[in-house]
């Protein structure tokens, strides 16, 4: 159990690091995407971006 919450801690980590490399890149932004404002604070939801960079890593991994 411990294990997984480590694996979980990591992933989010490097997530936020890459986050604004990927914004410039146009991720966060496809169709699909949803972006609004409530309780004051920009909130997004990144379905579709989420789809593309899950499939880019089941890629990878068979790839390797």
């Amino acid at each position: 159990m411990i294990r997984w919450m480590i694996v979980i801690f990591l992933a989010l980590l490097l997530i936020s690091w890459f986050t604004p490399m990927l914004r410039r890149l146009g991720f966060g932004r496809l169709p699909g995407d949803v972006r609004f404002k409530a309780f004051g604070r920009d909130w997004n939801l990144p379905f579709a971006t989420t789809i593309v960079l899950s499939m880019v890593a089941s890629l990878l991994s068979h790839l390797l």
